[in-house]
Formats: structure tokens, C-alpha cells, sequence
């Protein structure tokens, strides 16, 4: 399993834009075969901060994740709302319940 922790710095004034473009971006995960898990959320200590916590197949399956429609729209429009680059963690997990 592949695990992705992805945040993304917002302006503060664009956070409205921002939850409905991650709203569109869910509509085309949750057809996506290989992800098992992806949410997005915000930081209650840091709440210019859009997290998201992520869960796929294999690396092939997050590949085919950066690959769709759905998250190249996401990632354009995240040009007009993110306040910088996005910091992602990529990580192979050992363990889980």
C-alpha cells in the first residue's frame, strides 16, 4: 500500500474557491479503482492549510491518480487559490488497521 499526505497552502481569501474545486476533484476520485482512501480536510491549528490524506493499491494506482482529468483540473485551478507549492509526503505503508 502507498500512502500520501498532500497539503496545500491557501490564501486566506480563497478558501471558498478552494473547497469547491475539491469537491469536483472528489466527484472523479471516487471512481478510481486503485484508491482506497482520500480525504481532505483543513487544519484547525493552521486553517489557510488543506490536508489531504490519501490511500492507493500500489504506485502504479497513484500514478494513475496524478494521470486523471479530474486532478490535472484540480491541480490549474489550485494556481488561482494556493498560496504556495504543495508539500507532499509519499510513504509505503508497513502497517494498518
Amino acid at each position: 500500500m502507498i500512502s500520501v499526505i498532500a497539503k496545500i497552502p491557501l490564501q486566506a481569501d480563497k478558501k471558498d474557491e478552494a473547497v469547491a474545486s475539491v469537491k469536483k476533484l472528489m466527484e472523479g476520485v471516487s471512481s478510481e479503482e486503485g484508491t482506497l482512501y482520500y480525504t481532505a480536510n483543513i487544519n484547525r491549528k493552521d486553517p489557510d492549510t488543506l490536508v489531504f490524506m490519501e490511500r492507493y493499491r500500489d504506485m502504479d494506482a497513484l500514478k494513475a491518480h496524478g494521470a486523471t482529468p479530474h486532478f490535472k483540473t484540480f491541480m490549474e485551478e489550485a494556481m488561482g487559490f494556493a498560496a504556495g507549492q504543495p508539500e507532499i509526503t509519499v510513504m509505503e505503508e508497513i502497517a494498518s488497521i
